[in-house]
C-alpha cells in the first residue's frame, strides 16, 4: 500500500515535479555528483536508483558513462525515455529489482530511498554492495532525522516517506560493506521550508581494480 501511494503520487505528478524542484535552494546535488564522477573511468557501468524524468542527474551521467535508471512511476519513467534517451531504464522497485553482482561502477539515489520503507533499507544497502563492483561508490541522499512514518499529501498528492536517523544510515552502511569516503548532513529550502538530508558517498571494501566492464541484465523483476 504504501509503495502503491508513492507510485500513484509521482504518476500523477510527472512535470510538476520537475517545476518544482527548480524552486529548490541550497541543492548540493551538483557538488556531490561531481565528487562521484571525478572518481570513475569514462564509459563505466551506473545506476541511478529512482531516477524520475532523467533531470538533471541520469542526463548529467549519461554523458559520460553508460546508465541504466530504475523507478518505480512509469509515468516518471515516460519523461526519462524521452530526456535521456542514450540510458536504459527499469520500472521497479528499488528494494525488490535484482542485477548480477559486481555490474557496475557507481550507484546513485538521489531523494528516492526516503520513499523506501526504513524497515528494507539495511537490504537494499546490502544489495547495492553486491551490485558494485569492488572499490565501486556509492552516492545517496538519505534522511538526517529519524521519525515516524509519513503519508500525507504532499505537492497535492498522497506520498509516503520513511527514514532513519544519519547515524543510523551510517552503521547500515558501513554494515553492509561500506567506507564512508564523504558523509555530510546539509540543509536546504525547499518551497514549503528547510529540510536537511544526510549525503554520503561510500566505497565498497576493494579487493581488485574496477573492470569498467557492464553487465547490467536484471536477474529478475517485481
Amino acid at each position: 500500500m504504501r509503495k502503491q501511494v508513492v507510485e500513484t503520487g509521482y504518476d500523477t505528478l510527472a512535470g510538476d515535479y520537475l517545476a518544482w524542484s527548480t524552486q529548490v535552494e541550497g541543492d548540493p546535488r551538483d557538488r556531490f555528483l561531481q565528487q562521484l564522477t571525478r572518481r570513475l573511468p569514462d564509459g563505466a557501468c551506473v545506476l541511478d536508483l529512482g531516477c524520475g524524468a532523467g533531470l538533471p542527474s541520469t542526463r548529467r551521467l549519461a554523458e559520460r558513462f553508460e546508465v541504466v535508471g530504475v523507478d518505480l512511476s512509469e509515468g516518471q519513467l515516460r519523461l526519462a525515455r524521452e530526456h535521456v534517451p542514450e540510458a536504459g531504464f527499469v520500472r521497479a522497485d528499488l528494494a525488490e529489482v535484482a542485477f548480477h553482482p559486481a555490474s557496475f561502477a557507481g550507484i546513485t539515489a538521489f531523494y528516492s530511498i526516503t520513499h523506501v520503507p526504513r524497515e528494507e533499507h539495511a537490504a537494499l544497502f546490502r544489495s547495492v554492495a553486491q551490485w558494485l563492483q569492488p572499490g565501486g561508490l556509492f552516492l545517496a541522499t538519505l534522511s538526517a532525522a529519524r521519525g515516524p512514518d509519513w503519508t500525507g499529501e504532499w505537492l497535492g498528492v498522497p506520498m509516503f516517506f520513511s527514514g532513519h536517523d544519519a547515524e543510523t544510515n551510517r552503521r547500515l552502511l558501513q554494515s553492509a560493506g561500506f567506507e564512508l569516503v564523504l558523509d555530510e548532513v546539509v540543509e536546504m529550502r525547499e518551497p514549503e521550508g528547510t529540510v536537511s538530508f544526510l549525503w554520503v558517498l561510500a566505497r565498497k571494501e576493494q579487493t581488485d581494480a574496477l573492470s569498467g566492464e557492464c553487465s547490467t541484465s536484471l536477474t529478475s523483476t517485481p
